[in-house]
């Protein structure tokens, strides 16, 4: 038997549709009027610039931005183009590649993250009082946690 939302759990989950559709909307429109960048390339700036050499598998970095290997390529392949990244061949597995922050992409993250970090905090932080935000984290965490773990085989890899 269905179990249906209440009213006060339906403007709960609405709240929260409208807010993970229109905050990463207005992020990337944020990075992109200031920027040039999306949202999907900035994050993949800030995982290589965090990584060891400034380098990742290519399918460890779609694990990290929760994105398909095949959405990677293309993305990759459109930054490679516009020289923020380039590709590297693994040579321990000749079917993996590297994924390497060039210089352009480290000067582009360096340029570009006061802007997001602005705009995160326009949009989000600064929003909440610090312990709700501390607890929005805490809320997301669980859902993540929750969501990855309940995953089917065969699914995207969860961070």
């Amino acid at each position: 038997m269905t179990r249906w939302l209440s009213e006060d759990e339906q403007a709960s989950w609405r709240a929260w549709v409208a807010a993970t559709l229109l905050l990463p909307e207005r992020l990337n429109r944020d990075l992109q009027e200031q920027a040039g960048l999306s949202l999907p390339d900035y994050e993949i700036l800030v995982h290589l610039s965090e990584a060891p050499g400034r380098r990742m598998r290519m399918s460890d970095l779609a694990s990290a931005t929760l994105s398909s290997r095949s959405r990677l390529s293309h993305q990759v392949d459109r930054m490679e183009a516009e020289g923020l990244v380039e590709r590297e061949p693994c040579l321990d597995d000749r079917r993996g590649a590297f994924a390497v922050l060039t210089s352009q992409g480290w000067k582009t993250l360096v340029a570009t993250a006061p802007t997001h970090v602005e705009s995160v905090r326009a949009h989000l932080v600064d929003v909440l009082s610090p312990e709700e935000f501390a607890e929005l984290g805490r809320i997301c965490s669980t859902i993540a946690e929750r969501a990855c773990t309940g995953q089917a085989e065969g699914n995207a890899d969860c961070a």
